[in-house]
């Protein structure tokens, strides 16, 4: 699938994304004669289509009290094993990860936080209490398997996945992609606690030779001094976790991170978690063959920033990652060993 991974932007600082899952990608092909750089004769064209649901797969709109999302039921007759899919901050309601999730048999549940119809506009605080409406409204769901469902974060939705096993009620399996173990971004309410957000130096940004800032030393440490108020208190957590990191993530520290809340749930007496490290990596980590981003806009600095990552050893990753996270799943919430090499 090299002609799908392999996709460059046009336009500098783009990045590939689906937006209406209801219809596929088209890819157009065409095959001209020689190896210049300008077009010759035509020789052949084509078409290739990645779509997004299989045939019986659901669309469920989500509006019931305070929760903005969409659910996706597999075909046939449930109860499935249910995920609450999160992303990052680019805000927004992404469904095309939840969408796939319910082609190899998961309830998801996309899930929006900010920047979607009537939620907060922007990323200043956040609380608790509406992610635990999404736990208990998938917890009550007659298609979703019980006791427990399975949380899915990438980048800022790590983090908020992190917290919710850590504080809520009926939370099995967590995985998280190039996750924080800090609170990042906002201020995180629960009741009573506030978890400040991680601080940061904005004069550690560094620049490659095109301008691009590089922000992978901004943050502080989450061990040291105040900014320990910002690690969660993830040793709280009743589940499982999985660590999926790319070892060439510039967004933060993705290794330390998960280095740090292994080493914290073990002295606590808790399970180890699994970590898979990939080299070469960067920090979008999607589901197979999506056009590795080197390079985008972060609405948080307000400029371009380097994502990391080199395109080949990055496909091969979302390949294996994509298998890890299924068989994670099928493992903690369904009581299977099951790896599904397919996208």
């Amino acid at each position: 699938m090299g002609l799908l991974w392999s996709l460059q932007p046009q336009k500098p600082f783009k990045r590939l994304v689906k937006r209406d899952v209801q219809s596929p990608f088209c890819l157009e092909l065409e095959v001209f004669e020689g190896h210049g750089p300008l077009p010759s004769r035509l020789l052949a064209r084509g078409a290739h289509e990645r779509g997004f649901l299989r045939d019986g797969v659901r669309r469920i709109p989500v509006r019931e009290g305070r929760i903005r999302a969409t659910l996706f039921l597999p075909p046939k007759d449930g109860p499935f094993p249910g995920i609450i899919d999160i992303y990052g901050t680019g805000g927004g309601l992404p469904e095309y990860r939840a969408s796939l999730l319910a082609n190899h048999g998961f309830a998801t549940l996309a899930l929006a936080y900010y920047g979607y119809e009537d939620l907060p506009k922007d990323m200043k605080e956040f609380h608790l209490e509406y992610f635990e409406e999404a736990v208990n409204y998938m917890l009550q769901h007659s298609q979703v398997k019980g006791p427990g469902i399975g949380l899915l974060g990438i980048s800022k939705g790590g983090d908020l996945c992190i917290s919710m096993a850590s504080f809520l009620k009926g939370i099995t399996a967590t995985v998280t992609i190039n996750g924080s173990v800090a609170n990042v971004g906002a201020v995180l309410r629960y009741k009573d606690i506030t978890i400040p957000p991680l601080g940061f130096n904005q004069k550690r940004i560094k620049f490659d030779k095109s301008g691009i800032a590089d922000i992978v030393d901004v943050l502080n440490n989450p061990l040291e001094g105040p900014d320990r108020q910002s690690f969660i208190p993830l040793e709280n957590a009743e589940g499982h976790f999985l660590f999926i990191v790319g070892k060439d993530d510039h967004n933060w520290k993705s290794e330390f991170f998960a280095t740090e809340a292994s080493n914290r749930l073990q002295a606590h007496g808790k399970e180890k978690p699994e970590i898979v490290c990939y080299p070469g990596a960067g920090h979008y980590i999607e589901p197979p063959f999506s056009p590795m981003c080197s390079a985008s806009m972060h609405l948080l600095v307000g400029s371009p920033v380097i994502w990391g990552g080199e395109p080949k050893a990055h496909s091969v990753a979302q390949v294996d990652a994509w298998q890890q996270i299924q068989a994670f799943f099928h493992k903690h919430l369904n009581g299977k060993q099951c790896v599904t090499p397919k996208l």
